[in-house]
């Protein structure tokens, strides 16, 4: 069975010299997610992106995201369950620190509700791994742990790391890719289903990504 590799960057996307594009370089079958604003990370818009990129790909579909990334791509896996084979969460942002019209910054409201509410605390269906360092800026290691434990994730802390991006001197990161490897060498007795089966890949109306629309409608 076809499989995709999906790249999907965090805020401010990831530049020439990033783990993520140095990964596309490295496997077969790897596009980048495509549509999304890199500097306006509103959640609704870029899970949808993820989950168009989902829908197009032949077969099931490997998701590596790093930082906001992982947020979409959480909400976009949440309803497309047997479309995606696992997904390698890397630094996932706090999901505190954004509201769901972007980054909650020294212009935002103290009342602003922040994104929390809205990402799924569910098991995700899908073997995955998340990735957490303990110096982090973007979110606290207590904070990931949590995150991971109720996608169902396994945590794997790797240090003091900073946000796992170029800045913190993740360039070429071939620890990255061991674990992808692992991954998917863990899940290759698991099956997917029929990834044919609409009702089964489908949530429509009562997905994440729906709930969040409809939730947050209406603001500015």
């Amino acid at each position: 069975m076809h499989h995709t590799t999906l790249i999907v960057p965090g805020f401010h996307g990831s530049g020439p010299t990033h783990w993520q594009t140095w990964l596309e370089s490295q496997l077969p079958d790897t596009r980048r997610v495509s549509n999304i604003d890199w500097e306006s990370p509103v959640l609704a818009r870029w899970a949808q992106a993820v989950r168009n990129e989902i829908d197009v790909s032949p077969g099931p579909v490997w998701l590596v995201a790093h930082s906001f990334g992982c947020l979409a791509s959480v909400v976009a896996a949440s309803d497309r369950l047997n479309r995606v084979a696992g997904l390698l969460l890397v630094a996932p942002a706090d999901p505190e620190r954004f509201t769901p019209v972007g980054l909650r910054d020294e212009n935002s409201h103290p009342e602003d509700e922040s994104l929390s509410r809205w990402i799924p605390r569910d098991a995700l269906g899908a073997p995955s791994i998340v990735v957490a360092s303990t110096n982090d800026p973007w979110v606290r290691l207590s904070s990931a742990a949590y995150w991971a434990d109720n996608w169902g994730s396994h945590l794997v802390e790797i240090g003091a790391a900073g946000h796992i991006n170029v800045e913190s001197g993740h360039g070429p990161w071939p620890r990255g890719l061991e674990l992808l490897h692992a991954l998917k060498a863990a899940s290759d007795d698991l099956p997917l289903g029929n990834i044919d089966d609409v009702s089964l890949v489908r949530r429509g109306r009562h997905g994440a990504l729906a709930r969040l629309r409809h939730g947050t409608r209406g603001r500015p």
